[in-house]
């Protein structure tokens, strides 16, 4: 098995070891020793967090430049609808997409198209009566990989459906291809994207063999050559049409696509803290009277994404703007099979638990080492202040039963073993200074 690759990745020159990573992680993925963080790398679900709350810059994610357009022969962008929301004044996504020609690639498709696909397909399935409900929304990566860390009694919960982007690039290359004549394989398509998560699925690949997408790129790193480029368009030079309705650029922002579904019995909850929450208390049975769930690590939805330059707020809000100049939706199934959904866009592998924060295969070792971490836990503060480099106490005996980390690593601890010792030499030094005085009277 290759090795997982992460987008996300830590600058050790520019960490301080402030700990404020580490409180953030949903998965406890990050610990700081020695002065410095360190990801856990199978624990890691790119959600980008640590890059949203570090001060340092010490976090930052993997992208692909714009030069690699040229190792291509026909290239094609794939707008998140969350790039709308980016650009002031904006009232004609004409101007992006004919934006994104003009700074090198031959063709753009948006991932809008795909998201009303995606949307139409989970309505077909959702009556077909075949899924568990309530259903979990797949498109954040993020999400999938949490629940696979997490989530164990969760995992048949979730949406058997490729995600917008991947439906996006497969229609766009095979479109390409008929159009232009050339392989598949000479046809490179990059998703511009405003979060880690999705550059890492280009990678991995969740619920599928391999990804459509060639390369994703962030946001931040188009945004500045692809404004200029909008500046000084002529009218004449925009010529490529919208092809996508309010439902898809819906699915930039929490909630639009749970609206999509055409059914009120729903959950839109957006932030890893919230998300978090609400996956407990879904594993619990603890919410009812659900059918489907929209689940999005980042806060707002996709245009939170920390690949983004805009505020989360206001890119929203210009998406809601847009929406008004846009028809209800543009792109819709050719059914097949039983519940109408075409078989390319089903995920082709399933989803399968992770046990990567187990403590140990063997139930009986895993067992002893839970009553050593009681054992230990029982000698720390509880404060959870992450003063130990580890995000909780719990977290911290943990590291200690690995054997990754000591109790004295424990500042409350350390300071009272301190103490005991103080104490004993204090001790020790008065017996001294008395024995002599006792032997003179004698």
């Amino acid at each position: 098995m290759s090795e997982y690759y992460h987008s996300v990745t830590l600058d050790k020159d520019k960490c301080c070891g402030c700990t404020n990573c580490i409180k953030r992680c949903p998965t406890e993925a990050i610990r700081v020793r020695d002065g410095k963080a360190r990801i856990i790398s199978e624990r890691c679900i790119d959600c980008g967090e640590c890059i949203r709350v570090c001060p340092h810059h010490a976090k930052r994610a993997q992208s692909a430049e714009l030069s690699e357009l040229q190792s291509w022969e026909y290239t094609i962008a794939l707008p998140a609808p969350a790039l709308f929301g980016q650009f002031n004044n904006l009232d004609d996504i004409d101007i992006v997409l004919s934006g994104l020609h003009k700074i090198g690639f031959d063709s753009v498709y948006e991932v809008s198209r795909g998201a009303e696909l995606v949307s139409e397909a989970t309505r077909h399935l959702m009556q077909s009566g075949k899924l568990k409900k309530p259903v979990i929304s797949s498109a954040c990566p993020a999400i999938v990989r949490l629940i696979k860390l997490r989530f164990p009694d969760l995992i048949d919960n979730v949406l058997p459906l490729n995600a917008p982007m991947e439906v996006a690039a497969m229609c766009a290359k095979k479109q390409a291809a008929k159009e232009t004549g050339l392989p598949l394989g000479k046809i490179g398509v990059f998703f511009i994207t405003p979060c880690p998560a999705k550059v890492t699925d280009v990678k991995n690949s969740i619920g599928r063999d391999k990804s459509w997408v060639d390369g994703a790129i962030a946001v931040s790193r188009v945004y500045p050559v692809l404004t200029e480029a909008m500046d000084k368009l002529k009218p004449e030079e925009i010529t490529v049409g919208a092809n996508c309705g309010i439902i898809g650029v819906s699915w930039a922002t929490s909630g639009g696509e749970a609206a999509a579904t055409l059914n009120d019995k729903y959950l839109a909850a957006d932030g890893i803290e919230n998300v978090t929450r609400v996956l407990d208390e879904l594993e619990d049975e603890r919410i009812g009277d659900l059918e489907f769930v929209e689940l999005n690590a980042c806060s707002g939805g996709c245009v939170g994404g920390v690949l983004n330059v805009e505020n989360a707020y206001v890119a929203q809000a210009r998406i809601q703007k847009l929406r008004r100049y846009l028809p209800v939706s543009q792109n819709h199934l050719t059914p097949q099979g039983e519940d109408g959904v075409p078989e390319d866009m089903r995920w082709t592998n399933k989803l399968e638990y992770s046990n990567v924060l187990n403590l140990s295969d063997d139930l009986e070792q895993a067992m002893q080492m839970m009553t050593q971490m009681d054992e230990i836990r029982s000698h720390l503060p509880n404060l959870d202040c992450g003063s130990c480099g580890a995000p909780s106490c719990r977290a911290m005996a943990e590291d200690v039963v690995k054997g990754l980390a000591k109790e004295t690593d424990c500042i409350f601890v350390l300071r009272e073993k301190v103490k005991n010792v103080a104490d004993t030499l204090s001790l020790l030094s008065l017996i001294h200074i008395s024995e002599p005085t006792r032997l003179r009277r004698i």
